[in-house]
């Protein structure tokens, strides 16, 4: 994958899969070390799986038989000098935290992180809690206090839609 962005949006809809109904991405971007940190609430993994998951060839999947999205976002963390952990507990969720050093010549960019946001909120039943830290800016999207504004309107609506995308636009720190 070309940008951090989207190795987020392919982690994300490994939580959703799993059953999470709450997922919570954080980005902290500080002294040219940016952390993402994706957490859910979703079935969790074994130990066995946890183990094996960095591993391309193993899936639980059963449409295919290889599984390329943590072994690729662990490798970019990895390749800028950064570091790369998973934590789950079966029933519980699962936590993933990828450290990368931007400064460093193998660093993707982040990408389009407002889109990917966008997308995933607008498109997914499940809640998000989003931050975006850096060294002068903190902005928080919780998707449950937007569901409880709205009181069951959809955020996929296109009034709702085109509120949120404003609304991470004009927030999100750069």
């Amino acid at each position: 994958m070309q940008e951090i962005s989207l190795n987020i949006l392919d982690i994300v809809q490994n939580s959703i899969k799993a059953g999470a109904d709450l997922v919570g991405i954080g980005i902290v971007t500080r002294n040219g070390l940016m952390t993402v940190t994706i957490s859910d609430n979703g079935c969790g993994m074994d130990e066995e799986q946890v183990r094996n998951v960095t591993d391309p060839f193993f899936t639980t999947r059963t449409t295919r038989r290889v599984g390329l999205g943590v072994p690729f976002f662990k490798m970019s963390a990895e390749m800028t000098g950064g570091s790369f952990s998973i934590r789950s507990e079966k029933g519980v969720g699962t936590t993933v935290t990828a450290v990368f050093d931007t400064t460093h010549i193998d660093c993707m960019p982040l990408g389009d992180i407002n889109e990917t946001i966008f997308l995933l909120v607008t498109q997914n039943s499940c809640d998000f809690l989003y931050t975006r830290e850096t060294d002068s800016a903190s902005f928080t999207l919780d998707t449950r206090q937007f569901r409880e504004i709205l009181g069951g309107i959809p955020l996929s609506s296109p009034e709702v839609a085109a509120f949120v995308k404003e609304f991470i636009a004009e927030n999100s720190p750069d």
